[in-house]
């Protein structure tokens, strides 16, 4: 379980009388179940990136707490990574290493021995159907390779809890299917908490149990898709996501569409009257 509160986080861009202040995160909370997937759905720029940084150690939060398994990432960083499969932005292979060398190396840096690093490899090949690829060069991977490469890297020491930044990036129709079915296999069979960002609406409706929507750096609703799309009373996701993140551009498009329909109306001869 992933729990995240009052999470804050700023940064100082330029310097001297060009500097200004940008608020990355101003106040996301979540809890993310076990057995779960759990999405973080929000536009560029929203928080979601820094957010799941802050919750992998790689940042210090200005405010707030994010607990792993009830342990504090900011106290306990080495215990909380121990729970922990990171997938980021930059996946990072080494390109002259085959795909079972660059998982059998990041298993020995979580403490695995050579002989329990290699068994990993071999059963993560089966669960990502990419037993094909195992002992190729990295180096010239499609974007699908590379990243099942790199989410075995990230299982490889078999966390509890897995976290996953916008992993559909770049990826074509049948690579993201295949993420998709590992990740429900990662769900359904071994019961881990998963946790991914993204802006795709296709992938929180098709894929996500409960959805956090993150807007202007702060948490603004969450649910499951059928929760949230109740409560904004729309029937189509995307409605309800705009309607959630943007609630004054909804507003102004509700107050167009209703000027226009007035317009029209007004326009409009009414039955029996003259011509």
């Amino acid at each position: 379980m992933i729990e995240v509160q009052g999470l804050a986080k700023r940064f100082v861009q330029g310097r001297g009388r060009h500097a200004r202040t940008v608020q990355a995160v101003a106040g996301v909370d979540f809890t993310a179940a076990d057995g779960r997937i759990t999405g973080l759905l929000g536009p560029n720029g929203a928080g979601k990136t820094t957010t799941l940084r802050i919750a992998a150690a790689l940042l210090p939060a200005d405010a707030g707490t994010v607990r792993v398994d009830g342990i504090a990432v900011a106290e306990r960083p080495r215990e909380a990574l121990a729970r922990m499969g990171v997938l980021s932005d930059a996946r990072g292979l080494y390109p002259r290493l085959t795909a079972r060398e660059n998982i059998v190396y990041y298993g020995r840096l979580h403490g695995l021995s050579g002989e329990q690093a290699a068994r990993r490899a071999e059963e993560l090949a089966a669960v990502l159907d990419m037993a094909p690829m195992l002992d190729r060069r990295t180096e010239g991977f499609s974007q699908g390779e590379r990243m099942k490469t790199a989410l075995a890297r990230a299982l490889v020491h078999d966390p509890a809890n897995i976290v996953l930044d916008e992993p559909t990036n770049g990826l074509d129709v049948l690579a993201t299917r295949a993420l998709r079915d590992a990740l429900r296999r990662l769900r359904d069979d071994e019961g881990k908490c998963i946790v991914f960002s993204t802006h795709i609406m296709q992938e929180v409706e098709r894929l996500c149990d409960h959805v956090v929507v993150i807007a202007h750096g702060r948490t603004v609703a969450a649910g499951s898709v059928a929760e949230l799309a109740a409560a904004t009373g729309e029937r189509d996701f995307e409605e309800t996501f705009v309607r959630l993140a943007f609630p004054e551009s909804a507003a102004a498009s509700a107050a167009t569409s209703a000027a226009t329909s007035a317009a029209t109306a007004a326009a409009t001869p009414h039955a029996g009257a003259p011509r």
